[in-house]
């Protein structure tokens, strides 16, 4: 496969996201979506300066996420960290009930899973920990980790 090749596949794919997101562009699927990169940058147990802009960076240029206004999902995503980093328990609680509000919604969970995976892969790198906060995610929507290789 040639590189253009490649990079035509990957635009591609993104652009199908942005249209699956699109179908679910409403409130509980932003928090779904904030919820789970939150748990995502935090799973090594904090999210330093520099991660936090890394994660927003991501985010803003996301073309999935682009469908909703950048105010909105900086917010969400800030307050989902900002409630981890003030009580984990409470803060993993929030953030799993958000997502959970989509578990009846196979298509929206996929999606959300598959986000959430793109997100944590953003450095170069998705370690174990990331792996394993996936797969909890993963199971809180309903779904196989096993089918997004987790």
């Amino acid at each position: 496969m040639s590189f253009d090749s490649f990079l035509s596949q990957i635009k591609s794919k993104a652009s199908e996201l942005k249209t699956d997101v699109l179908k679910f562009k409403n409130k509980d699927f932003l928090n779904a979506a904030m919820a789970g990169s939150a748990l995502i940058a935090m799973a090594d147990g904090s999210v330093s300066a520099e991660e936090k802009q890394k994660m927003l960076k991501f985010i803003e240029g996301n073309e999935a996420l682009s469908v909703f206004s950048t105010s909105d999902v900086i917010k969400a995503f800030s307050d989902f960290i900002g409630q981890l980093e003030f009580d984990k328990d409470i803060g993993e609680a929030k953030a799993y009930q958000a997502l959970g509000k989509m578990k009846n919604n196979v298509e929206a969970a996929r999606l959300l899973i598959r986000m959430i995976i793109a997100i944590a892969a953003a450095d170069g790198s998705f370690d174990v920990t990331e792996k394993k906060v996936a797969q909890k995610i993963a199971q809180e929507l309903g779904l196989n980790p096993a089918d997004f290789e987790l």
